[in-house]
């Protein structure tokens, strides 16, 4: 691995077949390709902004992680706990992902920058050409204008990761390039055949001995 290390040591969807048209309205229906996302929030009122104060103060600070279900599939699955739209934030997003025994996630690039919190699994990034593993408990970095690619490096275990980005910042400020080089996998593999997204926290996110 390169010595300039951007890794800090520290209900499933039915399966899809071979068929164009269910694959292509399989791409439409994923989070990442969805037409309507909101990406900065609105803001209007009078210059004292006071209604827009007491909105933020009355809503809820705890927010039931358990409550957001997993979308997309079948290899790779998001689960977004706190993103502009929900009406709290604005400058950033936070959710889920999970990658099934051998997945990888889209390939693609964006200015913004993210920091993905590895909970379980072994894997690794591929940054502008360049392989960084990682394993559970480690920290991610992905940097600004940076291509790149997740993969979970076991064929026989899922990987997990707790993904904190900047991109509502990013756009809010005109930094609008973001592009998808390839798109998430939609097909089965052999190695994920009969994965289920686990909707729930098991012990893999607390390996024995600690990270």
């Amino acid at each position: 691995m390169d010595d300039d290390s951007r890794v800090t040591k520290g209900a499933q969807p039915g399966a899809v077949g071979h068929n164009s048209e269910a694959l292509e309205e399989k791409r439409a229906s994923l989070y990442h390709n969805k037409k309507d996302r909101v990406f900065v929030r609105g803001i209007q009122g009078e210059y004292n902004v006071k209604q827009e104060l007491d909105r933020l103060r009355a809503v809820p600070r705890v927010r039931k992680a358990k409550e957001t279900t997993f979308i997309d599939g079948p290899l790779c699955f998001s689960r977004h706990y706190v993103e502009p739209k929900d009406g709290i934030t604005q400058t950033f997003h936070m959710h889920l992902e999970e990658y099934a025994p051998g997945a990888s996630s889209q390939k693609h690039g964006h200015v913004n920058e993210a920091a993905f919190y590895i909970l379980d699994g072994d894997g690794y990034e591929i940054h502008d050409g360049i392989r960084y593993d990682w394993h559970a408990g480690d920290i991610a970095i992905v940097h600004n204008n940076c291509v790149h690619q997740h993969f979970n490096a076991s064929t026989a275990k899922p990987a997990r990761a707790l993904v904190i980005k900047t991109k509502p910042m990013y756009l809010f400020l005109n930094m609008l390039f973001q592009q998808t080089v390839e798109g998430r996998p939609l097909e089965m593999t052999p190695e994920a055949e009969g994965f289920t997204v686990r909707e729930i926290e098991e012990d893999l996110n607390h390996p024995k001995g600690g990270y």
